[in-house]
């Protein structure tokens, strides 16, 4: 999926980077395509622009992509980290609403 400059934007706003550099610009572009490339095999595709599936799924790769760029050090210490059940709840829900492929011509299926 294309990372427009406006997407981008979107994400180092989200990720609370008021003034990213080319190095973040650049990290988040390949965090951006990890977070896309696992809905993709977790079996949720990229749905049209402007719908309520659509903004679910960003949220989910915003919130993939904060994970990851918090979490960059080898270790963490003092506090136990766990995932987001809301974060859970929602890829989820995404997952087992998935519209239907026709297995002919790859459409949706009713």
């Amino acid at each position: 999926m294309e990372l427009s400059a406006e997407r981008l934007a979107q994400l180092a706003a989200y990720c609370r980077i008021d003034t990213p550099t080319d190095a973040e610009l650049e990290l988040l572009v390949g965090l951006y395509e990890s977070a896309a490339a696992y809905m993709t095999t977790a079996g949720v595709a990229v749905p049209a622009k402007g719908t309520p599936r659509r903004a679910q799924y960003d949220l989910c790769v915003n919130y993939m992509v904060l994970d990851a760029y918090d979490l960059r050090d080898e270790t963490i210490t003092g506090t136990i980290v766990n995932e987001n059940p809301a974060f859970r709840r929602l890829i989820n829900q995404l997952k087992w609403s998935e519209p239907v492929q026709s297995a002919t011509d790859g459409t949706e299926g009713a």
